[in-house]
C-alpha cells in the first residue's frame, strides 16, 4: 500500500472521528437501516450452545496428556473462547436483550464469560464505551498502545512477542492509561467466574481449568483469529483509521470483521452488519478493507512501516477538560 512512512510516533489528527458523520449521511439516504437496530434473538441461543460445548469439553479433556490438552486448547477451545469474547463485545452493545434490558445483557455477558476462565465481560463493557465515544482519544481509548509499546516493539521479533502478549497488555494497559474504580458489577463478575472455575475443578480437576484459560490466552495472542485486533484500527493506509475484514472467519467471530459498519452503527447486531454493507454499498466498497487476517499479521510483523505506533490518535474534549 502507498503513502507509508517509518513511524516513531502516532498519527495525530485534529478532526473528529469519521463514523458519526457517515452514520448521519447513511441514515438520511437509507432510513430503513434503523430497522436493523435492536436485539438479535438468535444470539443468546448461539452463545448458550457455545458455553455448553466448552463445559462438555471440560469433561472430555480431564484425562488428556498435557501435550494434547494444549493442542486442543489452541486449535478448538481457544477458537470458541475467542469467539465468546466477541459475543461479549456484541452483548456489551445490548444486542442480546435490547437497550431496555441492560441488566439482563450484563448478566448474560457474565454467562458468556464462563468458559473464558477469568472475569472479563463487565470490565470490557466499562472501557469499550470509551473506545466508541472517543475513538483514538489520548488517555481515553485504551485500545491505543502506549508510547513504550510503540518504541520497544518495533522489530519483527519484538512485534511477534507483542502479539503473543496481547492478552496481558489488554489487562494492564487500562490500569496505566485510564484507570477507573472497580464497580460492584465487576465484583459480581469475578465471584460468578471463580465460582464456576471452582465447580469445574471440583468435578474434573485442574486440566479443564488449564484447557479453558490456556485457550483464552493462546487464541488472543499469536492466532489467526487475533488478526482482527490489528486489522480493525491499525493504519495500513494513511488517513484511514478503521478497516473492515470481509472473509470467512467472520462466520466464527460474530461478524466482528465488519468493523467500519459496526462503528457507524454500534447498536446493530453483528449478524445484521452485512446487510448494512449491502444497503449502503457505495459508502463501504470504496474504502480500504482486509480479506485475510493472516495476511494482516504477516504484514504487521514484517513491514517496517507498521507497528504499535500505526494508530490514529486525537485529543478529545473530555481529555482536555481533565
Amino acid at each position: 500500500m502507498g503513502n507509508k512512512v517509518v513511524r516513531d510516533n502516532f498519527e495525530w489528527v485534529y478532526t473528529d472521528q469519521p463514523h458519526s458523520d457517515r452514520r448521519k449521511e447513511i441514515l438520511a439516504k437509507y432510513p430503513q437501516i434503523k430497522n436493523l437496530m435492536g436485539p438479535d434473538p438468535q444470539l443468546k441461543w448461539t452463545v448458550s450452545c457455545m458455553v455448553l460445548v466448552q463445559v462438555l469439553c471440560c469433561y472430555l479433556v480431564r484425562d488428556l496428556s498435557w501435550k494434547w490438552l494444549f493442542f486442543w486448547s489452541y486449535a478448538f477451545g481457544g477458537v470458541i473462547n475467542h469467539s465468546l469474547t466477541l459475543a461479549i463485545h456484541d452483548i456489551s452493545h445490548n444486542v442480546a436483550f435490547g437497550n431496555k434490558s441492560a441488566r439482563w445483557n450484563r448478566l448474560f455477558g457474565m454467562f458468556a464469560n464462563l468458559p473464558i476462565g477469568v472475569p472479563y465481560s463487565t470490565s470490557f463493557k466499562k472501557y469499550h464505551i470509551d473506545h466508541h465515544r472517543y475513538l483514538g482519544g489520548d488517555s481515553l481509548d485504551v485500545d491505543i498502545p502506549t508510547d513504550f509499546e510503540g518504541h520497544f516493539f518495533c522489530t519483527p521479533t519484538r512485534k511477534i512477542i507483542w502479539i503473543i502478549i496481547q492478552p496481558l497488555l489488554y489487562v494492564l494497559r487500562p490500569l496505566y492509561v485510564n484507570p477507573k474504580p472497580v464497580t460492584h458489577m465487576e465484583v459480581m463478575n469475578a465471584v460468578v467466574q471463580f465460582s464456576f472455575d471452582l465447580v469445574i475443578y471440583s468435578l474434573w480437576g485442574l486440566k479443564p481449568i488449564v484447557y479453558l484459560i490456556a485457550g483464552s490466552i493462546l487464541s488472543m495472542g499469536f492466532h489467526p483469529i487475533s488478526g482482527h485486533f490489528i486489522a480493525e484500527h491499525y493504519m495500513f493506509l494513511k488517513g484511514y483509521e478503521t478497516y473492515s475484514y470481509y472473509g470467512p472467519l467472520n462466520l466464527l467471530t460474530f461478524n466482528v470483521g465488519y468493523h467500519m459498519e459496526h462503528h457507524d452503527f454500534p447498536s446493530i447486531p453483528g449478524s445484521k452488519l452485512p446487510e448494512v454493507r449491502r444497503i449502503a454499498a457505495e459508502y463501504y466498497d470504496t474504502l480500504p478493507y482486509h480479506t485475510s487476517w493472516g495476511r494482516v499479521l504477516w504484514d504487521f510483523i514484517f513491514c517496517k512501516e507498521l507497528g504499535p505506533f500505526s494508530r490514529v490518535k486525537r485529543e478529545c474534549e473530555l481529555a482536555k477538560k481533565d
